[in-house]
């Protein structure tokens, strides 16, 4: 019977071309508009870890002084290298990992191969089993290589294809600043968006290309790239990535085994804040942060507010393109009262017609997410042409390609519901009189 209803329904498309195409492309205008801006609304607030992300979490503590210091204002958004340190020696944590990003060239020690131009992230230990990176090669380096300052590292895919041409680089050695590292691990592509362990290099900027310990970094004196917030310097006047500097630059996450052991370490920090405030390097009432993952970026509103905006005026001119499709499908079904009281006289029943005419509306919701889908492609197409840094993200996956088949359907169908009611109601007998 669906077969018939939905030759039924190709027959009466196409006998009102016209007002079949008015439909459709209302349905299609309000399917692109909403399914653009869901689209990068659903990049936006996607979790870039899910299987682990409720087990991950950020660490934050008031190290400030009292200048500009307002009661219940966030804590400093980074750690200072004495309290990362600390808090990485006391192992409260089962995986826990410091870092902080920078940039520099890595080059090969044969002087004919060009050095490129990498970002670097400098860590400790438990840093790729804590956030899953994929090997290609070999494998990390463990906290005896932070303690020993190993000369090691491990680089992305991409490196290694422009420094090794794809192949197993392990054991090489490339130099950094001079100094000759030894890879000990090379990583498959890796994309984790946003890049949630430093968003101070931007939330939607691509996983680093070299990795080395933190430890190591520190003896190479190398640089630093990123938010750094200074409230004095170093003993006789150091530079600010001394140890005891009074700058907060270094990320911290921890990893703890189930969701309830954030109480006991957020009271661990507690207790080190105050330890800390009586030592008199803390000056401000303790106030620590233990946010998981979707947490932490709700708080730093990584999803921004216009994205959020955006969406729902997208539902809302949706909603107008079915009040639009309903207006025309209750002209349209006006127009059949005559062929509708026929097949009513001749042994329809009333749900016969309410189902014909929804297969009808389908029909159209299918032609209208087709057009949708072009639309919505255009759409973000415009978008990715913008300097947002997550610009580049807006791609419709096949979640997001189905979510555009079922809205567009149900979006017709509920435009359909009341044309149809109405198509059941006509009485036969008055339409046979006027025939």
């Amino acid at each position: 019977m669906f077969l018939h209803y939905l030759e039924l329904a190709w027959r009466n498309t196409r006998a009102a071309k016209g007002l079949s195409a008015l439909m459709v492309l209302a349905l299609g205008l309000g399917i692109g508009a909403c399914m653009t801006t869901l689209t990068v609304y659903h990049v936006l607030s996607g979790d870039p870890i899910p299987h682990k992300s409720a087990r991950l979490f950020n660490v934050q503590l008031d190290a400030g002084d009292m200048v500009g210091w307002q009661a219940g204002q966030e804590p400093t958004f980074d750690l200072t290298r004495f309290d990362a340190t600390a808090l990485l020696r006391d192992r409260k944590a089962p995986r826990q990992v410091m870092s902080s990003g920078f940039n520099t060239a890595v080059g090969l020690p044969e002087a004919s191969t060009k050095p490129v131009f990498s970002s670097v992230r400098m860590t400790s230990a438990d840093f790729f089993a804590m956030f899953d990176a994929p090997w290609q090669f070999g494998g990390g380096w463990n906290a005896a290589d932070d303690e020993a300052e190993a000369r090691v590292a491990v680089i992305s895919s991409a490196l290694n294809e422009k420094l090794f041409g794809g192949a197993n680089s392990l054991g090489r050695e490339v130099i950094v600043r001079g100094q000759p590292l030894r890879i000990i691990g090379v990583l498959k592509p890796w994309k984790v968006q946003p890049h949630f362990w430093d968003l101070t290099l931007g939330s939607y900027t691509e996983t680093e290309d070299f990795y080395l310990p933190f430890s190591t970094a520190m003896a190479l004196k190398m640089g630093h790239w990123g938010n750094m917030d200074c409230w004095g310097k170093g003993a006789n006047g150091g530079s600010s990535l001394d140890l005891n500097a009074s700058c907060s630059w270094i990320q911290y996450w921890v990893e703890l085994d189930k969701p309830e052991d954030a109480a006991a370490y957020r009271d661990y920090l507690v207790a080190y804040s105050e330890a800390q405030r009586k030592a008199g390097r803390f000056e401000r009432p303790t106030n620590v942060r233990l946010r998981p993952v979707m947490d932490w970026l709700g708080a730093q509103k990584v999803l921004p507010a216009d994205v959020r905006l955006q969406t729902w005026l997208a539902f809302g001119f949706l909603a107008v393109c079915v009040v639009n499709m309903v207006g025309l499908l209750l002209a349209k079904t006006l127009r059949r009262s005559g062929e509708i009281g026929v097949r009513r006289a001749l042994g329809a029943t009333r749900g016969d017609i309410f189902r014909q005419f929804l297969v009808e509306a389908g029909l159209l919701g299918m032609a209208g997410a087709l057009l949708g889908l072009v639309l919505a492609q255009g759409g973000l197409w415009l978008v990715r042409q913008s300097p947002n840094d997550y610009a580049k993200l807006a791609e419709l996956d096949a979640s997001m390609l189905a979510l555009t088949l079922g809205l567009a359907l149900l979006a017709s169908l509920i435009a359909g519901l009341l044309p149809a009611w109405r198509a059941a109601l006509v009485t036969p007998a008055v339409q046979l009189k006027v025939q």
